[in-house]
Formats: C-alpha cells, sequence, structure tokens
C-alpha cells in the first residue's frame, strides 16, 4: 500500500476512527475464547476468554509466572499455539496458522529480551523488517524506515550506530519501529517498560499514544502499573494461568482480589 507520493504507508491495513478506533467494525478485532495451554501438569493457561476492540489499548497485568507472556506466544504461535480454545483475529480462526503467517496477517509482537541485529544500524534493522512485512524494496523502505523511526522518537543522532550498542530505551523504541514495519492491525508488547527509568516510562507512555493514534491497536503486558493507568482502556489480571479480574483499569487495581496477588494475604489486609 503506498501514499500517492509513492511512500509506503504507515496506517495499518485497516483504517480507524477518532484515536484509531475503527467504527465500522461490529466485532473485536481479537476474540479469545477458552484458551488453554498445559506444560506436563502445569496450567500455565486456564481457560481465558477476552475480546480486544479495534483502536484500543488492552493492558494485561500480573505477577511473575501468571501466565502472561505464555499467552502472548499462543496467540503469535511463537513458540506453539494452544492446546484448547479458539482465537479469532479479524474475522478469521488462526486455529493451524504458523507464526509467520500470524504475523502477516497483521498480529505481531515485541518480545522482554532484545532481539535484534546487533551489528547492524538502528536504520538498516527496521528496513528488513519493512521489507518482509510489506514486501517494499529501495527508497520505499529507506522513507519507511525514517517515518517509523520518528514515530517512536528515535534520536537522528544514533540511527546509522550499531543496535547493540544502543542505550536500553533507544534498544526498546528500535524493538517497537521494527514490530511496526511489519505493518500490524494488532501490536503486542511485552513488558516494554522494564529496566527503564521514570522518565522514560513517561515518554513510552507517549509512544504507546502516538502509535495508537496511527490507527493501530495495542496490547501491552507490564508490571509497571502507573504506565497501564495511563495509557489502557481495559485491564486484564492473570494469576496463575487464569483471570482473576478484568475492566476498567483504576477499578481493576482496586480489586481485593489483585491486591492480594501482587501483595500477598498479610500485606494487602
Amino acid at each position: 500500500m503506498s501514499s500517492p507520493s509513492g511512500e509506503a504507508d504507515l496506517l495499518p491495513r485497516t483504517a480507524g476512527g477518532p484515536g484509531g478506533r475503527d467504527t465500522s467494525a461490529a466485532a473485536p478485532l481479537l476474540s479469545v475464547t477458552g484458551l488453554r495451554k498445559m506444560f506436563g501438569a502445569l496450567v500455565a493457561v486456564n481457560d481465558i476468554s477476552f475480546d480486544v476492540l479495534s483502536g484500543q489499548v488492552f493492558g494485561i497485568a500480573g505477577p511473575n509466572g501468571s501466565g502472561k507472556s505464555t499467552l502472548f506466544n499462543i496467540l503469535t504461535g511463537i513458540p506453539f499455539g494452544p492446546d484448547a480454545g479458539t482465537i479469532v483475529f479479524a474475522g478469521h480462526s488462526l486455529a493451524g496458522w504458523p507464526a509467520h503467517r500470524i504475523a502477516r496477517a497483521g498480529l505481531v509482537r515485541s518480545f522482554q529480551k532484545d532481539a535484534t541485529f546487533t551489528t547492524l544500524s538502528a536504520r538498516e534493522t527496521v528496513r528488513i523488517s519493512s521489507v518482509y512485512g510489506r514486501s517494499a524494496s529501495g527508497a520505499q523502505a529507506a522513507a519507511l524506515s525514517e517515518r517509523l523511526l520518528d514515530l517512536v522518537q528515535f534520536p537522528a543522532a544514533r540511527r546509522a550506530e550499531d543496535s547493540g550498542a544502543l542505550p536500553i530505551f533507544d534498544k526498546k523504541r528500535l524493538a517497537i519501529a521494527s514490530a511496526l514495519a511489519l505493518r500490524p492491525r494488532l501490536l503486542l508488547l511485552d513488558e516494554p517498560a522494564s529496566g527503564l527509568t521514570k522518565p522514560e516510562i513517561e515518554a513510552l507512555a507517549t509512544l504507546i499514544r502516538a502509535v495508537c493514534t496511527e490507527g493501530i491497536t495495542l496490547m501491552v503486558i507490564e508490571h509497571v502499573l502507573p504506565l497501564l493507568l495511563s495509557v489502557s482502556e481495559t485491564l486484564l489480571v492473570m494469576n496463575h494461568g487464569s483471570v482473576i479480574a478484568h475492566g476498567v483499569p483504576s477499578r481493576v487495581l482496586r480489586d481485593p482480589v489483585v491486591v492480594e496477588a501482587y501483595l500477598g494475604r498479610r500485606e494487602a489486609a
């Protein structure tokens, strides 16, 4: 998809309404029903169901080991799918789809750990993703990489540096820009605030809002609860593989069950 100028478009496959919300679609962009994943006798994800609406920021919280990243793994097929349940994305069941097909359909994720090409520059890293995700080449890929680096506020002075030598926040921004180059309709961010300072977390919140205004829906796993409160419209909290609360973030985080899951029974009391 190209703009009248011949430049590769930044917007996703389906344009959204005000604030990125797709007002034309009655059905959720993502609908998950009865999702379950086991590793031996361990139930990592237990009968999880939820919907994600087009254009929203959907937050996911929970203590360590609660199954959040496993949920992302299942949704994107990296490296496995569910044992039971259904995943419907943009009206299509993802049952049996390999990870690359899911990504090309517009369901894209980031990872907790740095997964950049350490000897490539920031520009080269995003350009590789744009070629894969949009079949862009030459001037289109170069122009798109600059637009995406601008969107995530990546410093211009560092765009020619090796990715492996970048500060942690620049690596996070680069990872998001690279994921955006795959042209997602739904972008899954796995703990993007991990290791960041308070000013960097505030800048990350601004970045997330900017991405959402481009018509891209987001799901964000995070331990930094103030970030989820500031950007999420809906918050789902997991513990021991199950959903323990789901709804408006400010109300969910006051739920006694959620407080106990984070602090323990004695501290919560």
